[in-house]
């Protein structure tokens, strides 16, 4: 079993000693965000495959990343960086903050330890179209020494992002919109070549539509990325989550409404006050998170 912590949340950022006490206790627990069914899962070491950890800031579990390495268990880094403005992101850190810990996670667990994220790709009048070339390629000149893969994806608007963006503005000043997919496409290109001519490997999660001979599809729970962590085949079936979704068979430990990083395009959070809140109230000795 792969598990994903968590592409509900940022544990790495906001719980680590949380998932230390849970790998201490050797099991977790996990709420069908839809049916409330709470479910146990093993975190004993001979049941876990290995680790997907999506963060926005490593370093508050290096300790944890150690401990898992200790143990043999294969695991890696997907690591958003999107060097947005505080308008859009007003509690992440920037890459200049959090490069020295990429480093070390590189030089001590290897090049394959981390995927960089440069999504979603949010249009705003902050970040227009023609704004994100110059942008990513800033922020790729340094990835390109961190990883061998970036993942694109535009921002998919579901009413959390509607509304979270909407109020946004509104607080900053400025307008958001989802463009039309020609544009999408042209800007992807774009990206996508940068990426290839620094040695970027570009793939593009769950949108199909943009895939061509350079974009590929992205496994963000990507089995053949752990095997050669772990230097051993890995018995995971691929079981993608949506259509166009490549990944393998995981189990995701995370909440909703618990990532209090604020960015307004979130899909997560129904608000970032909801978020703040459930941190506030969190219980690092609790079996769910």
């Amino acid at each position: 079993m792969i598990i994903s912590a968590s592409y509900r949340s940022d544990i790495p950022a906001f719980y680590g000693d949380w998932c230390k006490n849970r790998m201490d206790a050797g099991f977790v627990e996990v709420k069908n965000p839809y049916s409330s069914k709470v479910s146990q899962l093993s975190l004993l070491p001979t049941a876990i495959s290995g680790y997907v950890f999506w963060t926005r800031s490593p370093a508050p579990f290096l300790d944890n990343l150690n401990r898992i390495s200790s143990e043999g268990t294969p695991f890696y880094v997907q690591l958003t960086c999107t060097g947005y403005p505080n308008a859009l992101e007003p509690s992440v850190p920037s890459l200049e903050q959090i490069k020295p810990v990429l480093e070390q996670i590189i030089e001590r667990f290897g090049p394959e330890a981390l995927v960089w994220r440069y999504d979603p790709v949010f249009i705003s009048s902050l970040t227009p179209l023609n704004w994100h070339a110059d942008n990513f390629s800033t922020l790729a000149e340094t990835f390109k020494h961190l990883t061998n893969e970036v993942c694109f994806s535009f921002a998919q608007i579901y009413k959390k992002t509607e509304r979270n963006s909407n109020t946004a503005a509104q607080k900053h000043g400025f307008d958001w919109n989802d463009p039309q997919e020609e544009d999408k496409r042209c800007l992807l290109n774009e990206l996508a070549g940068t990426a290839r001519a620094l040695g970027l490997m570009p793939t593009v999660c769950s949108q199909p539509q943009f895939e061509n001979s350079i974009l590929q599809p992205a496994k963000c729970i990507d089995k053949e990325r752990l095997e050669r962590i772990k230097g051993a085949s890995l018995n995971v079936k691929r079981r993608g989550n949506r259509p166009g979704c490549l990944c393998a068979e995981s189990r995701d430990i995370g909440s909703y409404d618990s990532c209090p990083h604020g960015c307004c395009y979130c899909y997560a959070n129904r608000t970032p006050e909801v978020a703040k809140k459930f941190l506030k109230e969190h219980n690092p000795l609790g079996s769910l998170l």
